[in-house]
């Protein structure tokens, strides 16, 4: 295994403990930075969080990391957004008001629906046999979201369901995947998903 450098952004608005420790846990180095330089020379790119969109957003204007974001996935780094990280990848959000959003994927986020909140454990569908995520197929992981962000079938590589109604939980495009749940605290599950996706992305 080649062992990877791995920037966790540290916009204040992240559970960058655990997600740290997931990485680490692999085997790979982790540095929690918001330093431009250690960001651009980093292997891949991890951009979690927790909260709502607008906060987040603002956030990352403040510590001028949206352009440097869009221009290194534009370059082909590998960047990875977990729960609201992966929220933030999208053109907008309608979360307390429209915000516009990293626009990596194609897409906007809206509220889940009549359930209102997604929290526990749920299997997911992969779809298309998506590579990175082929082997996590069925696989039960840990969710805690109210928001879900709607792309085109081309950008989803996994959906989950409640109430028998799917929504997606996985985007990919090219070099940028996000997860809408947390494989952090997915034990076992989760490991082998974000060590796929995190090497998968390394090699491609």
């Amino acid at each position: 295994m080649t062992r990877m450098t791995v920037a966790l952004v540290d916009y204040g608005a992240g559970n960058l403990a655990s997600v740290a420790r997931a990485i680490t846990g692999l085997g790979h180095r982790c540095r929690t930075t918001r330093d431009p330089e250690t960001l651009c020379a980093a292997d891949a790119v991890v951009l979690p969080g927790v909260g709502a969109f607008p906060a987040a957003m603002e956030a990352l204007r403040r510590w001028h990391l949206v352009d440097l974001l869009q221009r290194q996935a534009r370059l082909g780094q590998p960047l990875v957004g977990i729960c609201l990280g992966m929220q933030l990848l999208a053109e907008t959000s309608t979360e307390h008001r429209l915000t516009t959003g990293l626009g990596l994927i194609p897409g906007r986020v809206r509220p889940l629906g009549v359930s209102r909140w997604h929290i526990g454990w749920n299997s997911i569908d992969v779809q298309r046999r998506e590579p990175l995520l082929a082997s996590s197929d069925g696989r039960s992981l840990y969710f805690n979201h109210a928001f879900v962000l709607d792309t085109a079938p081309e950008y989803s590589v996994a959906v989950s369901r409640i109430d028998t109604r799917p929504f997606t939980v996985a985007v990919r495009r090219g070099n940028v995947v996000g997860l809408q749940f947390h494989p952090e605290k997915s034990q076992l599950a989760g490991r082998a998903l974000l060590k796929s996706v995190l090497e998968g992305l390394h090699h491609a």
